[in-house]
């Protein structure tokens, strides 16, 4: 056995048990009593089953969590709901490294990548404790005659409704519990089918944290069933979902039965554009791994690269020698950079998208093609690929293949790349390199995306927001506003006189 798999098979939460369901503080079977496996992408190897949530079993939490929200859980005070979430961020913290491997066996993340978020794990833990006393409304001086005061209350909207999808579990579900602690809301979570394990165990810890019986309910499921259950249900007051804008257009469909409060995070086509300028030194990782990182299973990753004609075919060879230089592999081996995809799914998906840009007349200049040889026959892999030659109305330079895939683009000057740039339904993420200071900031204000990072990419803080335009969605998560997407304002007036 070699030191990978003693690594998979000693995890203390793969114990050979199938893995529960957790509503109103009780670890139950689905009502149905199915199950479905999780497997290790790397490996194809089982890590275990998991209750199959349905429609059933979204009624019992969501009742679970109104009675919660209406019952002890309301009369927490803020700094109680803070010492929760600090409490919690302690045993996040404590346990880890068991939380990253867990990442990293359930969907195929190098260790290195999992274990490098825990700045951001315990960050937005501890950001969200700092918000749970920091909710404030105000006193407006209105222009009534007479003595009559008006100010504003800021309350928790309800009982939330969080689907999450399977590219970073751990993070994923901090980001929709803790603000939900934060305001007092309650939720019922839904991971995604593909890696469900890592939000179960964080469900644990809430209970070992303190958090009451109720206020977190975690129904793993599939996306049909599940997952389009919470997204219908007439007493779920908001749904808050990551995933594909696909998905999310059926969410807001489905959210019209009540009215039911929505924010989505969705997909992206982001564009990354290099100027002749830039330090090439630095920006030919950083282009690289704004998408071969968590093998371009990010959302807001830097797919579409524009880059000035004059140092056009220079720069592109240097990305795709780079990502050349990246190890694939197993991703609970330290020394792997870039890990499987999550499924034979999302494999079937990123090939085909392969064959579709050799068809288009894209040319491969790194990668192209699944790796199978070896240890790499059981798993997912496909290597960085970087296409050269695309065109604007290719597949590949238009729709979301979320893969380790770049496609280059040359352009000639500003005013044509912000046009090209911005030529896309999505709006999520967005790069720049140059040393020119005035192009960061007129390229800043012009690209029409939810966050635009200069000389470097995917940079995140639990104090920024961060949220698309477009069909990449609506609402924002960290930062205030975030918080503000769980809270309902009421206005106050009293006449005094």
């Amino acid at each position: 056995m070699n030191e990978i798999t003693r690594t998979a098979a000693r995890h203390p939460f793969l114990d050979g048990k199938p893995k529960r369901m957790l509503i109103d503080g009780k670890w139950l079977e689905a009502a149905s009593g199915k199950t479905f496996e999780t497997t290790n992408p790397a490996t194809g190897e089982v890590l275990a089953r998991v209750a199959e949530g349905d429609a059933e079993d979204i009624d019992r939490a969501v009742a679970a969590a109104r009675r919660a929200f209406t019952g002890p859980w309301s009369k927490f005070k803020p700094f109680e709901r803070q010492a929760l979430l600090l409490k919690l961020a302690a045993l996040v913290e404590a346990h880890f490294d068991e939380l990253a491997m867990l990442d990293t066996l359930d969907m195929g993340a190098p260790i290195s990548r999992t274990r490098g978020n825990r700045l951001r794990a315990l960050g937005m833990l501890r950001y969200y404790a700092g918000q749970a006393v920091s909710i404030l409304g105000e006193t407006i001086e209105n222009s009534l005659p007479g003595e009559i005061m008006s100010f504003t209350l800021k309350e928790p909207v309800g009982v939330v409704g969080a689907i999450i999808p399977w590219n970073g579990p751990l993070t994923a579900t901090i980001w929709k519990i803790g603000p939900a602690l934060a305001t007092g809301c309650t939720v019922v979570l839904k991971p995604a089918e593909e890696a469900p394990l890592t939000s179960l165990r964080l469900a644990e810890l809430c209970q070992e944290a303190g958090v009451p019986p109720g206020v977190v309910n975690v129904v793993p499921g599939f996306g049909e069933t599940a997952g389009a259950a919470l997204a219908a249900h007439r007493d779920v007051d908001k749904v808050a979902f990551t995933g594909s804008h696909l998905t999310g257009q059926k969410i807001i469909q489905a959210s019209a039965g009540n009215l039911k409060r929505v924010s989505l995070e969705l997909g992206g086509k982001s564009p990354d554009v290099v100027f002749a300028d830039a330090d090439l030194d630095a920006a030919v990782p950083g282009a690289g791994m704004a998408v071969f990182a968590n093998s371009g299973q990010i959302c807001s990753a830097g797919t579409r690269l524009f880059v000035e004609r004059k140092i056009y075919e220079e720069f592109s060879a240097r990305v795709a020698a780079y990502g050349k230089s990246l190890r694939v592999g197993d991703g609970a081996d330290p020394e792997t950079q870039v890990g499987p995809l999550v499924s034979a799914e999302q494999l079937d998906r990123v090939t085909g998208y392969l064959a579709i840009g050799r068809q288009e007349g894209a040319r491969p200049l790194s990668g192209g093609e699944r790796l199978t040889e070896g240890a790499m026959a059981k798993g997912f892999f496909v290597p960085p690929t970087v296409f050269a030659d695309v065109r604007d109305e290719m597949r590949i330079a238009q729709e979301e293949i979320f893969g380790p895939v770049i496609s280059a683009i040359p352009f000639d000057d500003i005013e044509e790349v912000i046009t090209r740039a911005n030529a896309t339904s999505f709006g999520l993420g967005s790069g720049l390199w140059t040393r020119d200071v005035s192009k960061a900031h007129k390229l800043a204000r012009a690209i029409r995306a939810g966050s635009v990072w200069i000389n470097c990419y995917q940079a995140m803080d639990p104090a920024v927001p961060f949220g698309g335009y477009k069909m990449s969605g609506y609402g924002r998560e960290s930062g205030k506003q975030h918080v503000e997407e769980y809270l309902n304002v009421k206005s106050v007036w009293i006449r005094a006189d």
